[in-house]
């Protein structure tokens, strides 16, 4: 096929060889299946900012870190160069989830290089060698729709425990090749430490494969999976070896109003704090 113009970089710095066909198109990017030497491979071309229909929203910004203070004051006043370095760090995002989630044992895509707004990627393949194909494509029985959501659900605890949240997993984001489920699409991926909305992107990650296998294994829908991991890693509770049990004890403890509204001023007091630091830059 005609080579993209997004890829002509890459052929030119001989990372790629050939463009073979395009994959797919979502969200955020497009993937084309390449030839690097003998090996065949997958581009990952990030859409520019206006074109994406998946924003940057803020909750997913919080907690990443860049280079220098002069890159986060650009990124925070919205300047040309701001928005280079946003996009510079949402790229980065997924090449950076991908070493650290594959260094952990989840089953992600091998990651080879980022160039020029391209992921240069392992093709993940089905059982007959051919482009895997995504899990809201493959039917399933109740007996593998549990077997695919336990999978899933550890690939989950390992992803915490290296202290990474997905946050957009869905059936449209999980391949599926010859041994199980494979997690992709991780540009916006959270640091749990330090995003306020971990314990919420959390839950919602977990909610969604309820949901999905819950249509094939009904029994899936009263679970509370998310809660428990959440509770257990906040507790310093868990590991990769953490059984679950999809239950979470009520909490019939008082509400503590005072503690609460000391945490709503103070959160306010470093708001205004970071507007007046702004103002005077």
């Amino acid at each position: 096929m005609k080579t993209p113009k997004r890829l002509q970089p890459l052929i030119e710095e001989g990372l790629i060889d050939e463009v073979l066909r395009q994959l797919m198109s979502g969200k955020e990017a497009t993937v084309y299946v390449v030839r690097s030497g003998e090996d065949i491979r997958c581009a990952k071309v990030y859409k520019e900012a206006s074109q994406r229909s998946f924003k940057q929203a803020a909750s997913y910004q919080e907690g990443r870190k860049v280079k220098n203070s002069r890159q986060a004051r650009a990124m925070e006043k919205g300047t040309r160069y701001g928005r280079k370095m946003q996009e510079e760090v949402w790229q980065n995002a997924e090449v950076d989830a991908l070493y650290k989630l594959a260094a952990a044992g989840v089953k992600v895509p091998t990651p080879y290089i980022c160039f020029e707004g391209v992921l240069l990627m392992e093709l993940v393949t089905d059982a007959d060698g051919n482009a895997a194909p995504r899990l809201n494509d493959i039917a399933l029985s109740a007996e593998l729709a549990l077997q695919y959501h336990a999978q899933l659900l550890h690939q989950v605890v390992l992803m915490l425990c290296a202290g990474v949240i997905h946050g957009d997993l869905s059936e449209f984001n999980i391949l599926v090749d010859g041994d199980g489920p494979v997690i992709i699409d991780l540009p916006q991926a959270i640091d749990a430490a330090s995003n306020t909305e971990a314990a919420v992107m959390l839950e919602r990650d977990v909610a969604n494969l309820a949901a999905y296998f819950g249509q094939f294994a009904p029994q899936l829908n009263d679970t509370q999976y998310g809660k428990e991991i959440w509770k257990l890693y906040v507790a310093g509770q868990l590991t990769p070896e953490t059984l679950l049990t999809g239950h979470v004890a009520a909490d019939t403890r008082p509400v503590n109003v005072g503690e609460v509204m000391r945490e709503i001023e103070s959160a306010i007091l470093e708001e205004q704090e970071r507007l007046r630091r702004l103002a005077e830059m």
